[in-house]
């Protein structure tokens, strides 16, 4: 509850979130059937970086700081495009003052056929986040803990889509928690796709984290992961990985042509190094270092 992404906005994590989350959007919108995207922790929806709290942490100049005027190779900027657009959409002046959460971002992107569920717990943000999309009937806001939602909001009537699985991380064993209710919603909806975000900071419990999924009882996992320097002496955010269970078949191939140009981008330091590697399914693992 005392967790304000207003702190966090824009930086490496989250380009690296939302790059991967535009791309399964993009595949859903292939079929002229609806979809639902879930977002279990939405947060406020839009960020005012020129804030204090923003600028407190400058991290979004790590992050859609650079890659927003970055020229990148062809193939990924082509791939990057719709996330690029959807961040330029919300800055009309240019330059990079309102970063749009997930939500936003997912909302933009939505057919009329498309619908949204954006779920958040904090009083305040949930208020926000209903003044952001008031008197938007594609879009439905409601103020409850996300891990409930999994229960609650699962399967959706459109029987297609994706679960947005967004925790804070301000709580001890939250990744025993994801594992143990990801397999919850899977058994209630087997068929939809759930993108998972986690933080690269303790790297042992991440890797413990993923050998979970490797011998565990759920047949499609994709795991993802950019590093944005080696590891120092304390504990600090040194990488973003989201688990992407029944993962759409084109994207392994997508995020092998962009992450190196957004570990280029974003890198840090020695020992950047991005990795796509299925989990479970077709063993394929493949990992470049900068």
């Amino acid at each position: 509850m005392n967790y304000r992404h207003i702190y966090h906005a824009g930086n490496f994590a989250d380009v690296v979130k939302h790059a991967i989350l535009v791309r399964i959007v993009d595949y859903l919108k292939r079929k002229d059937k609806a979809f639902r995207v879930i977002d279990t922790h939405a947060g406020i929806g839009l960020y005012d970086l020129s804030s204090e709290a923003a600028q407190k942490t400058g991290e979004w100049r790590g992050g859609i700081g650079r890659v927003i005027g970055a020229t990148l190779e062809p193939k990924a900027a082509a791939l990057l495009s719709p996330y690029i657009d959807a961040v330029r959409a919300f800055n009309p002046g240019g330059g990079v003052r309102h970063y749009p959460g997930s939500p936003k971002i997912v909302r933009r992107l939505l057919r009329e056929r498309d619908r949204l569920t954006a779920i958040e717990l904090h009083p305040q943000d949930a208020a926000a986040l209903k003044r952001e999309f008031a008197g938007d009937f594609q879009t439905r806001v409601i103020e409850l803990d996300g891990w409930l939602a999994l229960g609650a909001q699962l399967p959706p009537k459109e029987k297609r889509g994706m679960v947005v699985i967004d925790p804070p991380f301000e709580e001890t064993g939250e990744f025993e928690r994801i594992a143990a209710k990801l397999a919850k919603a899977h058994r209630r909806w087997p068929g939809g796709v759930y993108a998972v975000w986690y933080p690269i900071k303790d790297r042992r419990a991440a890797e413990v984290f993923r050998d979970g999924f490797r011998a565990g009882a759920i047949a499609k996992v994709l795991d993802v992961s950019v590093t944005i320097r080696g590891a120092g002496d304390a504990p600090r955010l040194d990488g973003t990985g989201m688990l992407i269970v029944n993962p759409p078949h084109p994207l392994a191939a997508e995020l092998e042509t962009v992450l190196p140009e957004l570990t280029r981008v974003l890198a840090d330091g020695p020992g950047a190094f991005w990795q796509v590697e299925e989990l479970a399914g077709e063993t394929r693992g493949i990992a470049f270092e900068k």
